[in-house]
């Protein structure tokens, strides 16, 4: 038995889309049966849990006559808002018979980027499960843009692990966990246990994994574990048919040992589910006062900027050579910045007035790119 996965007290686990529907796309009844029924002896056993669920778009295909996934972002918002009440409500009657009530939670990246969204939606989840319930996660697909492009859901559930502060993240698919190349290819062979990033480097991922109606391969859930692991957080990835077995700590799929700390969670989401609008070109001794020293990045320390952004966007942080280091949310429009480059904040509050004696990023709202 896996100890890491028996003695977790809080887990997220994410099910695909492939794991849930029909060949036509529809909802699969009896999949998403097995599903709660495997996530109910989890909850018997004393363990909490949260659902990150894809399929809302996958659901609202048939209803709309829809054949396949559509590539037009106005068509995927369409089918996310009709299929997610679908969704939603297959979970809660499914789960409704183990006697567990189910509540929806719709994110976007903006809900917990930003610091007063992101306690939010900390307090929010968290008192879910204080209560008894279960919360079925999803990104609010109806209204995302950017986002929508981005997100295949095993980035949203490692970053969800660390928002609730979960001890165990467990990743379904449709695959029964890695391997060290092409499953499809006579002689590869299951990997039961990944202990850290070189052994990740030896392997040939590939894209093995849904097609048709979902958005995820084989890369986008080692790069889920990298984001888990990294911060602590152990991983198990297997299929959704294993479900129950996974969560009872029996030795199916591929466990992602943990490989750093945990660390300030919103920040795990500004570096790893945004996307930047602008980039600000830092000289030398900028980049050593973010980098090394944890600073705030001040105005003079600024050479240049591009990009179109408002105050409160993402935008990266990049040295001399253009590679970014850090990125950021910049208190600052795109149109100011021209006139406050290279200056102290002191002389800028002289001519602008004492609202403008402030960071151009501020320590709080910046993530390093890497590890350090």
């Amino acid at each position: 038995m896996r100890e890491q996965v028996t003695a977790a007290r809080r887990v997220v686990v994410k099910v695909g889309s492939s794991s849930l529907t029909t060949a036509a796309g529809g909802l699969d009844p009896v999949r998403l049966d097995a599903l709660v029924d495997a996530l109910a002896a989890a909850r018997a056993r004393g363990a909490e849990v949260v659902l990150v669920s894809s399929g809302a778009i996958a659901a609202g295909l048939a209803p709309l006559g829809l054949r396949r996934r559509p590539h037009q972002l106005a068509l995927q918002q369409a089918a996310a808002s009709v299929g997610q009440g679908l969704l939603v409500r297959h979970y809660t009657e499914a789960l409704a018979r183990h006697g567990v009530v189910a509540g929806q939670v719709l994110l976007t990246v903006d809900d917990v980027v930003r610091r007063a969204h992101y306690r939010n939606a900390h307090q929010a989840l968290d008192q879910l499960l204080s209560l008894g319930v279960l919360p079925v996660v999803n990104e609010n697909d109806t209204v995302a843009t950017s986002e929508i492009r981005f997100g295949d859901n095993d980035r949203l559930a490692a970053l969800t692990a660390h928002l609730v502060h979960a001890d165990l993240l467990v990743l379904l698919s449709d695959v029964d966990g890695l391997y060290d190349g092409d499953p499809a290819r006579e002689g590869t062979r299951l990997v039961p246990r990944v202990g850290g990033p070189a052994e990740l480097e030896a392997l040939d991922i590939g894209t093995t994994g849904s097609a048709g109606v979902g958005t995820g391969g084989m890369t986008t859930k080692v790069e889920a574990a990298r984001i888990a692991t990294g911060a602590g957080i152990p991983v198990v990835l297997t299929s959704a048919a294993r479900a129950a077995e996974a969560l009872a700590g029996e030795e199916v799929g591929t466990v992602f040992d943990p490989t750093g700390r945990r660390r300030p969670t919103r920040l795990l989401w500004l570096r790893h589910a945004t996307e930047p609008l602008g980039v600000l070109h830092l000289d030398a001794g900028a980049v050593r006062a973010v980098v090394e020293r944890r600073a705030s990045l001040l105005p003079a320390g600024v050479t240049g900027a591009s990009g179109s952004f408002e105050a409160g966007d993402p935008v990266d942080l990049a040295g001399p050579d253009g590679v970014p280091v850090a990125r950021g949310l910049v208190a600052y429009d795109a149109a100011d910045l021209p006139d406050l480059l290279g200056r102290s904040t002191g002389d800028i509050a002289a001519e602008r007035g004492a609202g403008w004696e402030r960071e151009l990023v501020h320590r709080d709202d910046l993530a390093l790119l890497r590890d350090h």
